[in-house]
């Protein structure tokens, strides 16, 4: 199949990656650019895990304000060099994930952030919920209403409120094939008056 340049433009624009990457993907999906994005993002995830245990030493901080003052983020978007960090879009992902979590107010950034007694707590909340279900299957609802709640309130694992289709795990995932280094959120931290 002949791959053309206003296909490879399209996919470029929609996923921010290199021409040569989506014209690979292009090509391996035999020109649709739907398969084309999901073999992107698997191949985002598949490089984000081979420099994960890279050492993060530049990043850049960026805040949000929303709603006239109302609410507020600071985040820290980590990168190996100085290089990826002073990026316009590294900076412009950086604007973007505090956006998202002006609007979705996570707590965590990650799974691993949630303390051993928090997912007791919320354990001892949904085993009541479970109640009454056969036993082999208990187990496997708890699981799967943990995963859940969990998901509301884990950054990486929150839909992109930009994008739905994609998580801010997939987001980062595509910045690192994109820069070629270890991207990740180090913290954050979202300030809001009254019940926002």
């Amino acid at each position: 199949m002949n791959i053309t340049t206003e296909q490879i433009k399209a996919l470029r624009e929609q996923t921010g990656v290199s021409v040569m990457l989506c014209r690979k993907a292009l090509e391996e999906a035999k020109g649709d650019i739907e398969k084309a994005k999901v073999i992107l993002q698997r191949k985002g995830a598949d490089a984000a895990a081979k420099k994960a245990d890279r050492t993060l030493g530049a990043g850049t901080v960026a805040s949000y304000i929303h709603h006239g003052g109302t609410v507020g983020v600071l985040i820290e978007l980590s990168s190996e060099t100085d290089f990826v960090s002073g990026n316009e879009a590294f900076k412009a992902l950086a604007y973007d994930i505090a956006m998202h979590i002006a609007a979705s107010k996570p707590e965590y950034v990650k799974r691993e952030d949630v303390s051993e007694e928090t997912l007791a707590r919320a354990k001892e909340v949904l085993q009541k919920e479970v109640e009454g279900k056969p036993k082999e299957m208990q187990e496997k609802i708890l699981e799967g209403k943990l995963n859940s709640f969990f998901a509301e309130k884990i950054l990486l694992e929150q839909p992109f409120i930009k994008n739905p289709d994609q998580t801010i795990r997939n987001l980062i995932e595509n910045a690192v094939q994109k820069f070629g280094e270890k991207i990740e959120v180090s913290r954050f931290v979202r300030y809001a008056a009254g019940n926002r």
